[in-house]
C-alpha cells in the first residue's frame, strides 16, 4: 500500500494533529515531489507526512480489519530515484517520526487515538552501482512495526523524514518518490479453523489423560519414570492446548503471542525430553533404569536450549510491548547476533535428532538380540512377545517420524520468522497452514497412542499363559493383569536373561 504526502502547514505547532490520506478530512495531498507548487510554497521535508490508513478500500468501499487476524507486522519499501545532484550514500540510516494511531468504525472519522509516537532509526542498504539517472534503486525491505492483536477496525500511520540544517540527519537517503507499507497478517480463515481445532482437541486430550492416571494408580506398584515422564507430557500438551486464544476476539491481548511462545517452548522442552527418556528406558543394558539422575545432562542441555529461545523472544516480541516499533535487527550487532542464534538452534535441533536417531538404533539392535529367545518360548508366550516387540518397533518407527517433521518444523519457524532473508531474493522459506495444523495434529495423535498403549489394559491373562515356557499346563493358576508395553517388554528381557 503506498502511502500519500500530505502537506504539513503546521510543522511548528505541538501537539501535532493526525495527518488522514482521505476521506472528508483528508489531508493536502501532494502528487508528486517534483510539482511546480513544491517550489512555490516553499515546501521542505519537514513539511511532508507520509501517512497511510489500514486498511485500504477496495471497490471504492472502506474495510476494515478483524480481530481474527490476530497480529500484524509490517515493512517499508522505499521508491528511490537515482539523481547524480541527490545520490543515496552507502549504508546510509533514516530517522523516521512515527504516530501510530488507532479508531473503530462507530467513532468519528477525525477521532483518531495514539497508540504510539516514537523516533526510530533503520538502516538503508540499496545497490547502488550500475543504477542510472532516473532510475529506481533496488533497495532491501525496511522493518517497521509488530502489533501482537489487531483489536482495533482502522489504523493511521504518519511518518515524516525530517532533514534539519546543519544536522547529519536523513543525509544521502537520495531522492525519495514513495514510500509503500506493506502488512502481513495472519489469515482470518485459518484462524478460525486453528481455533476450532483447539478446542476440539483439549478436551480429548485432557479426557484421555485423566484415563491414563487412573489406570495406573490401580496398579499395586509406584508409576515408573517414563510413566510420569509421559503424564508430564499429556499436561503440558493440554496447557498447549487450551485455546485461551478466544479471549483475543473480545479482548485487546497483545501480550498472548508470548503467551503462545512460552507454551510451545514448554512443549518442544517436555516432548524432547520424553524422547530421551523413553529411547534410554528401552535401551537394555546394565545401568539401572527408572532414576532421572541417569538424564541429567540430557535434560540440562535440553533445559538450557529452550531457556535460551525464551531469552531470544522476550528480547524481540517482550520489548515490542511497550513499543512495536523496537526489534534487534536493526544495528549491524544485533542482526548479526540474531542471525548466529537462528543457526545455532537450527544446527542444536538437528544434533538432538541425529543423537535420537543413535539411541533409537540401539534400541532396535538390543531388541532384535533378543529375539533369539523366542524359539524357546511356549507358543502363546511367543506369539504375546511376537506382537508386543512389533508394536513396540512401530512406535520406536513413528517416534522418529515425529521427531524428523518437529525438527523440520522448528527450524522452517525460526527461519521464517527472522527478518533477516527480508529483502534477499535467494532466501525465501515458507510453510503452509497445511503443513502448521499437520504438525500440531501430529503431536496430538501421537501422544494420545502414547497414553492408550502405555495405559495398563483391564485385559486379564495367567502367569501360566505368559510365563509357562515348556507348553505345559498349570495346576494352578493366578490371573493377573497384562503389564504396561514398557514393564512387559522388561519382564520379557529379565527373563530371557535369567534363562
Amino acid at each position: 500500500m503506498v502511502t500519500t504526502k500530505c502537506h504539513d502547514i503546521t510543522v511548528d505547532v505541538k501537539p501535532k494533529s493526525w495527518y488522514i490520506p482521505r476521506g472528508p478530512a483528508g489531508c493536502d495531498a501532494v502528487d508528486d515531489f517534483d510539482d511546480p507548487i513544491i517550489y512555490q510554497k516553499h515546501v521542505d521535508t519537514r513539511m511532508i507526512v507520509f501517512a497511510l490508513w489500514i486498511p485500504y478500500p477496495r471497490d471504492h468501499k472502506q474495510l476494515d480489519m478483524s480481530r481474527w487476524f490476530q497480529n500484524m507486522l509490517t515493512v517499508l519499501q522505499m521508491d528511490i530515484e537515482h539523481r547524480p545532484t541527490n545520490p543515496i550514500l552507502e549504508n546510509a540510516t533514516m530517522k523516521m517520526e512515527v504516530r501510530l494511531g488507532y479508531r473503530n468504525k462507530n467513532d468519528n472519522e477525525t477521532d483518531w487515538k495514539e497508540l504510539i509516537s516514537t523516533s526510530i532509526n533503520r538502516p538503508l542498504h540499496c545497490e547502488i552501482n550500475g543504477t542510472k539517472n532516473g532510475e529506481q534503486y533496488k533497495c532491501d525491505l525496511v522493518s517497521f512495526f509488530e502489533l501482537g492483536s489487531v483489536h482495533y477496525d482502522y489504523y493511521l500511520i504518519n511518518l515524516r523524514l525530517p532533514v534539519y540544517p546543519q544536522k547529519p540527519t536523513n543525509q544521502g537517503l537520495g531522492t525519495i518518490k514513495d514510500i509503500w507499507i506493506i502488512t502481513i497478517f495472519q489469515n482470518g480463515g485459518f484462524t478460525k479453523v486453528w481455533f476450532a481445532l483447539k478446542t476440539t482437541m483439549f478436551p480429548v486430550v485432557l479426557t484421555i489423560l485423566v484415563w491414563f492416571w487412573r489406570r495406573i494408580k490401580l496398579l499395586s506398584r509406584e508409576p515408573n519414570l517414563l510413566e510420569r515422564t509421559l503424564l508430564a507430557l499429556g499436561i503440558v500438551l493440554s496447557i498447549m492446548n487450551c485455546p485461551v486464544e478466544w479471549f483475543t476476539i473480545w479482548f485487546d491481548l497483545p501480550w498472548m503471542t508470548i503467551v503462545t511462545d512460552v507454551r510451545q517452548g514448554a512443549f518442544y522442552a517436555t516432548l524432547m525430553s520424553f524422547w530421551m527418556i523413553f529411547a534410554g528406558e528401552h535401551i537394555m543394558d546394565s545401568i539401572p533404569k527408572n532414576s532421572l539422575s541417569r538424564y541429567k545432562i540430557h535434560l540440562s542441555l535440553v533445559v538450557f536450549g529452550c531457556l535460551c529461545l525464551f531469552i531470544f523472544e522476550m528480547c524481540e516480541k517482550g520489548m515490542q510491548l511497550a513499543n512495536p516499533f523496537y526489534t534487534i535487527w536493526v544495528t549491524e550487532t544485533g542482526a548479526h547476533l540474531a542471525l548466529a542464534f537462528i543457526i545455532l538452534a537450527g544446527m542444536a535441533a538437528c544434533t538432538y535428532f541425529l543423537f535420537l536417531s543413535y539411541m533409537i538404533f540401539k534400541v532396535f539392535r538390543n531388541i532384535s538380540a533378543k529375539k533369539t529367545a523366542l524359539p524357546r518360548m511356549s507358543n502363546i508366550r511367543r506369539k504375546f512377545y511376537m506382537g508386543l516387540i512389533f508394536r513396540f518397533k512401530f512406535l520406536m518407527v513413528l517416534t522418529l517420524l515425529c521427531a524428523a517433521l518437529t525438527t523440520i518444523f522448528f527450524i522452517i519457524s525460526q527461519v521464517s520468522e527472522g527478518q533477516w532473508k527480508w529483502g534477499d531474493e535467494g532466501i525465501s522459506l515458507e510453510y503452509s497452514s497445511a503443513f502448521l495444523t499437520g504438525v500440531y495434529g501430529m503431536w496430538n495423535v501421537y501422544v494420545i497412542g502414547l497414553l492408550s498403549l502405555y495405559a495398563p489394559s483391564h485385559k486379564q491373562y495367567t502367569n501360566a499363559d505368559i510365563n509357562n515356557s515348556d507348553g505345559s499346563q498349570e495346576e494352578e493358576v493366578q490371573l493377573t493383569q497384562i503389564p504396561t508395553e514398557n514393564s512387559a517388554l522388561s519382564s520379557y528381557v529379565t527373563k530371557e536373561a535369567e534363562d
